[in-house]
């Protein structure tokens, strides 16, 4: 099963959108399944309150945990994480149209009325998997030219 097949699997079994993609990398992380979903938790819908989209939330923890910086001295580790991070938030919202969880569902979802309009009209089981599949796209997309940015 692939990255995007297994994210998109955790996301309907109703995980959040954050834990759905932190879990689909669990294994390359180095974390077990059970530590990815109690540590994407508390990220999904924009951190409830339709802030930076969960699914990107996950992705930025995968990218943070593959090439992020290890010690307080890893100089080249912060320049590392800080430029895949950069890459994250763009990409996604080059492909997506934003990385703003409310701009995205277009309501506010901390809001009962949002959250409502979100399953009045299919958004959480028809739109959120396509920005969960669309993180892991580009956090593959990363890992792939991850030696490219290193020159």
């Amino acid at each position: 099963m692939t990255h995007k097949e297994k994210a998109v699997n955790y996301f309907s079994q109703k995980l959040h959108c954050s834990q759905s993609v932190l879990a689909a990398f669990a294994t390359e992380c180095g974390i077990t399944e059970e530590e990815a979903i109690k540590l994407g938790s508390c990220f999904g819908g924009g951190m409830r309150k339709g802030e930076v989209c969960g699914a990107v939330t996950g992705a930025l923890m995968v990218l943070g945990l593959l090439y992020g910086q290890k010690s307080a001295g890893d100089t080249e580790g912060r320049q590392l994480s800080n430029k895949v991070n950069d890459l994250m938030m763009d990409r996604f919202k080059e492909k997506c149209g934003s990385y703003i969880c409310n701009d995205l569902l277009g309501c506010d979802i901390a809001s009962e009325e949002g959250h409502q309009f979100c399953v009045d009209n299919k958004l959480f089981t028809e739109f959120c998997p396509k920005m969960v599949a669309a993180a892991v796209e580009v956090v593959e997309e990363i890992a792939a030219n991850k030696m490219m940015m290193e020159m």
